[in-house]
């Protein structure tokens, strides 16, 4: 269990990490007052503290998430279908024998029914896992560009308070 989060963990941190540069991108700082590069130092820091205060979000923390991911997709499709297989050969056989006496041709006629649809319902199971897993993704993405967002408003602010082009 504990490595199954960690791997969802890392993929999350991947996801928002390569997110993270196409969002906030290096704004381009130029001091309008002639400030010396000790005081631009000085008013990066501060306005990092201020800006951060005001937005909720440090970039210089490691990306979060704000909910758990979906659980993954279940058992595979071949599992699927031997389960449903198998259920099927039950009923089929007991279908073929008050049917006939036929109870072989039953199970296995019931076998490949239950197979198939045992195998197709699995699928379709694991698609909506998989597609779950990328709108929750899409949302995390989104939510992380809004307050990394917030956070470059907020620090372009304080920095063209204090004097500052910021673009």
């Amino acid at each position: 269990m504990g490595i199954r989060r960690t791997r969802v963990g890392l993929a999350t941190l991947a996801l928002l990490t390569l997110a993270a540069p196409a969002i906030g991108a290096e704004a381009y700082i130029y001091p309008q007052k002639g400030q010396s590069e000790a005081t631009q130092e000085k008013d990066r820091y501060e306005c990092y503290g201020w800006a951060k205060k005001q937005s909720g979000f440090d970039p210089m923390a490691p990306p979060t998430t704000s909910t758990p991911p979906p659980p993954q997709g279940g058992p595979s499709p071949v599992g699927g279908a031997v389960r449903g297989g198998a259920a099927g050969a039950a009923v089929g056989a007991v279908g073929g024998a008050v049917a006939g006496g036929k109870a072989g041709k039953g199970a296995a006629i019931g076998a490949a029914t239950g197979g198939l649809l045992g195998g197709m319902g699995t699928a379709s199971r694991n698609a909506q896992s998989q597609s779950d897993r990328r709108r929750w993704e899409q949302q995390e993405a989104a939510r992380y560009a809004s307050a990394r967002g917030e956070y470059n408003r907020a620090f372009a602010a304080c920095m063209e308070g204090r004097g500052y082009t910021v673009r």
